[in-house]
């Protein structure tokens, strides 16, 4: 090598660093919620129930991440989320303007307590969620893994309006014809209830269970920690006043390094 000539320099490459995938389809159902689905990477692996960090690059090239849960199943050739608006948020104000072909980030590194293996065997599979928490239920729900550990699956979603129950109430509805899941969508059902609205189920999802509304409505007997397993989604009171039932109930919080009755996913709440 000549004076005048010089090494290729080494660039280094992080593996770690997130891949940036193409938004195939964006939906708004309020001002307030929409989903979005992108193209998955074919090395990409998850557990229906976990989230990953997603984002967009800020305006001097450097990535701007937050946690979302993984919406789509396991199985699901593509990758489906479910997010809130937040108009002055630092990622969401941005996040809510994406049209397919945009891109969009996606961590490589999925990760979550909200997955099957976080409980031990029971009859019956309860979620409870608020708002965007049913976002990592749309997931299990989805998958027939489900429906082969629990006999009975029911997803409550508590929001403050009407309106924001539609997510929900389009997933259960598209159930029946689901081609993983269909066979088993008598073993699903799914409870709503509003807050701030008149509806046929009003109130605080933990309201309802301590009044005993909720296993009244089903027909099922309250939380027993010999035949129901719980997974949590939603704000930081709700987790708290909703493991607090469980444990009332005598049920020991699991973990994906030591299953459970039932398990809370914290990532979120705040």
């Amino acid at each position: 090598m000549s004076a005048q000539q010089s090494a290729t320099p080494t660039v280094k490459v992080n593996p770690n660093a997130p891949t940036e995938e193409t938004v195939l389809s964006v939906e708004h159902y309020t001002d307030r919620l929409f989903k979005f689905r992108l193209s998955r990477p074919p090395s990409f692996r998850f557990r229906s129930g976990e989230f990953v960090m997603i984002g967009l690059h800020k305006p001097d090239g450097k990535p701007l991440l937050r946690a979302y849960s993984i919406a789509s199943p396991a199985w699901d050739e593509e990758l489906e989320f479910f997010s809130i608006k937040v108009p002055d948020g630092p990622l969401t104000s941005r996040l809510q303007q994406i049209q397919p072909g945009d891109k969009v980030l996606l961590g490589k590194k999925p990760t979550g307590t909200l997955v099957m293996d976080a409980l031990t065997p029971a009859k019956r599979l309860y979620m409870f969620s608020t708002g965007t928490g049913i976002a990592p239920f749309a997931s299990v729900m989805r998958d027939p893994d489900t429906y082969q550990k629990f006999d009975e699956v029911i997803l409550t979603h508590t929001c403050r309006e009407v309106s924001e129950l539609a997510y929900g109430e389009e997933l259960a509805a598209a159930l029946p014809d689901d081609p993983l899941c269909d066979e088993y969508a008598h073993q699903f059902r799914l409870y709503n209830s509003v807050t701030r609205e008149s509806y046929a189920r009003q109130g605080r999802i933990t309201d309802l269970m301590t009044t005993g509304k909720l296993f009244m409505d089903l027909g099922v007997p309250p939380l027993n920690p010999e035949t129901d397993r719980v997974m949590i989604c939603g704000s930081m009171e709700m987790l708290n006043d909703t493991k607090a039932i469980c444990e009332a109930a005598g049920m020991v919080e699991g973990s994906n390094a030591s299953p459970g009755d039932f398990v809370v996913e914290k990532a979120f709440a705040g």
